[in-house]
């Protein structure tokens, strides 16, 4: 079953808009009687179908193209990563990806919030966070021979991909997330609605941070 929220943000916005609707209706009846009430149930429920009709076709991927094409050797790749950006087998895998090529990777870690304040836009403490995230994971990524640099992107991983898209021409988009289980962009299905959205080569790698640790001690 596909589920139509794509997002908490989304879930949490569905949420207060149907208590508004049943709130509207309630009181209109409670005010003017049954035949208000009704009426102004047939009036809501119209507007939400044809809210839901143009939604169901603006929601239809339309495949993002990069912008700028590479010289035949360099490699432009754009990461996607939370907390996974300096997991060796994300390196491993830029160093794979970029054999044989002058590499050009930008990574991109989303400012992930909370629902409640992604509605009330308060995105400061977020983004903060995500800013430390991102500057320690570059830090790793130069001590491993890795030329990158970052920015804050959108709190939705698809949004941050499109938004990094209009200004970096990728050849390659690289999606890291925790393992099954442990990851909440797999939950949500980023990697495969990435792949049907975006018209660019998209790779998935799962990073265990645990496992890495393990190994270490």
């Amino acid at each position: 079953m596909i589920n139509p929220l794509r997002s908490e943000a989304e879930a949490f916005r569905f949420l207060l808009a149907t208590v508004a609707y049943f709130a509207a209706i309630v009181i209109a009846a409670v005010a003017g009687g049954r035949w208000v009430g009704l009426a102004v149930f047939i009036v809501l429920s119209a507007v939400v179908v044809g809210w839901w009709a143009r939604a169901r076709r603006a929601e239809r991927p339309v495949p993002t193209r990069p912008t700028r094409q590479s010289a035949e050797d360099e490699r432009r790749i754009l990461v996607i990563a939370n907390e996974t950006v300096g997991g060796r087998t994300l390196r491993d895998t830029i160093h794979e990806k970029s054999e044989g090529y002058r590499e050009e990777v930008l990574v991109v870690t989303p400012a992930l919030n909370s629902p409640l304040r992604h509605w009330a836009s308060d995105e400061d403490e977020a983004r903060a966070a995500a800013g430390e995230r991102l500057e320690a994971s570059l830090a790793r990524l130069r001590e491993a021979g890795i030329e990158a640099h970052g920015e804050v992107g959108d709190g939705e991983p698809l949004q941050a991909i499109e938004d990094a898209l209009r200004t970096f021409g990728a050849d390659e988009i690289i999606i890291s997330t925790h393992p099954e289980g442990r990851s909440h962009w797999l939950e949500r299905g980023v990697v495969t609605r990435a792949r049907e959205r975006f018209a660019v080569p998209i790779t998935h790698v799962v990073v265990d941070l645990e496992a890495e640790r393990e190994e270490v001690r």
